[in-house]
């Protein structure tokens, strides 16, 4: 089971093994609050589309086509296999995000690309 999770939102233990899938650190949150198990920067969106995509929800169908092209290559290819493996051999894998909109994120397009 894949779930998503905000960064700020407290950890709880329901949510299994934590993985962070921002490329840069989540503002004002500490690493020992985060209980972050995996930090997977190479699944993050590059930095020109996420300063592209800046959380415009009308940009959201054109962000979540062309980071679903960005999954298919290098080195984001290779992270987004190891959230498919974990999400297999775990019972359930979190992707912590720093985003404030919940439903049109990163995680979110990962977790309809790793299955749920």
């Amino acid at each position: 089971m894949i779930r998503l999770k905000r960064a700020y939102d407290p950890p709880a233990p329901g949510d299994g093994l934590r993985v962070l899938v921002d490329r840069l650190w989540p503002h004002g949150v500490s690493k020992d609050s985060a209980r972050i198990g995996l930090w997977l920067r190479d699944i993050a969106p590059s930095t020109a589309l996420r300063k592209w995509f800046a959380h415009d929800p009308a940009k959201w169908t054109e962000f979540r086509r062309r980071y679903k092209a960005e999954l298919k290559q290098e080195p984001a290819k290779g992270a987004l296999a190891e959230v498919k493996r974990l999400a297999k051999e775990n019972k359930t894998v979190t992707l912590v995000f720093g985003a404030r909109d919940e439903e049109r994120n990163q995680a979110a397009v990962i977790r309809g690309v790793a299955g749920k």
